[in-house]
């Protein structure tokens, strides 16, 4: 039975957690796993004034995001409760942005040595060519069935080996290789995993989604909603210049030939009388034009160049 200062200290963890997702809804989800305890207190130094970080058991996080549910239904709280497995923790983006958080974490990364039944993350390929170790040590290779020969003094090796692959684990003999060669394969720091923002949860590979990328994206749907409004011939914002344009022109070659005119119509009926008068405003249209007409004279100069050399030899030798 918990005395009473440990129900006053879960009691205060349950409603600054709750208080900060619902006044401060601007969250990154993070994964800690491997994360040393120097990473943390480093990181909170940086986020000091500018985020929050808070971290704490699943269970005690679940228990307090339930609670809130019940006080705040609409604030979310639920999507964030099924979102907590694993080693999880919170940083609330307080007085900065998102990113600036995401730039935070990416300087406290530290590599780590591989150990015997850990999940590799990497891919990892060790290159042919000389090891820098001793004949004394071939028999780690061989336990690995990896190709080596002796060059002067030293191991190495005949081609390329895969050391690890992702999602493998990590047996004894490919950690105690690694060790052996001074190699660190994993970097460890906090993983950002999904972001909480104004009640949804979604990945945090939206965050890296570009700006240009949006405003592509929401251009084909305009594009595809006003193709759509043309095609039912439902009038809609986005199908509305597309209706005007094709009305214009069905009345431009309606009143073509007739005497009747507006203003709006007066350059159209210009054109159609002289279309030569337009063609400096379109010279790329021009041009093969103009170059077609050159070739011909050309090609006719050349003729009559011929035919007079022909008359002359005729008077030569005839």
């Amino acid at each position: 039975m918990p005395n009473d200062e440990k129900l006053a200290k879960k009691g205060a963890y349950f409603k600054k957690l709750v208080d900060l997702c619902i006044n401060t809804p601007n969250a990154l989800l993070v994964n800690v796993t491997h994360v040393r305890s120097k990473q943390m207190q480093d990181i909170r130094m940086e986020l000091r004034g500018k985020a929050i970080v808070l971290m704490g058991k699943n269970t005690m996080i679940r228990k307090a995001l339930s609670i809130g549910h019940e006080e705040n239904p609409d604030a979310g709280l639920d999507k964030l409760r099924s979102e907590i497995v694993g080693n999880r923790g919170f940083i609330f983006a307080t007085n900065c942005t998102l990113d600036d958080i995401r730039t935070t974490l990416g300087k406290y990364r530290l590599p780590a040595a591989a150990k015997a039944g850990q999940t590799s993350n990497v891919e990892l390929v060790l290159p042919s060519g000389p090891t820098g170790m001793e004949p004394s040590n071939i028999a780690f290779f061989q336990a690995l069935n990896i190709g080596t020969k002796i060059v002067k003094g030293q191991i190495e090796l005949v081609a390329d080996f895969p050391m690890l692959k992702v999602g493998s684990a990590v047996t004894p003999s490919v950690a105690i290789l690694l060790a052996k060669l001074a190699i660190k394969p994993f970097e460890y720091g906090m993983e950002v995993e999904q972001v909480f923002q104004d009640g949804s949860v979604f990945p945090a590979a939206v965050l890296d989604i570009q700006d240009d990328v949006l405003i592509q994206k929401f251009l084909g749907g305009v594009a595809n909603m006003a193709a759509l409004s043309r095609e039912i011939g439902i009038p809609t914002e986005a199908g509305l210049p597309h209706m005007f344009g094709n009305a214009f022109r069905n009345v431009a070659s309606l009143i073509a030939d007739a005497d009747f005119t507006f203003k709006e119509v007066e350059e159209v009926k210009k054109f159609l009388a002289d279309p030569s008068a337009y063609a400096s405003a379109n010279p790329v249209a021009a041009a093969p034009a103009a170059g077609g007409g050159g070739g011909k004279k050309e090609e006719k100069k050349a003729e009559v160049e011929e035919e007079e050399e022909e008359d002359m030899e005729f008077d030569l030798f005839g």
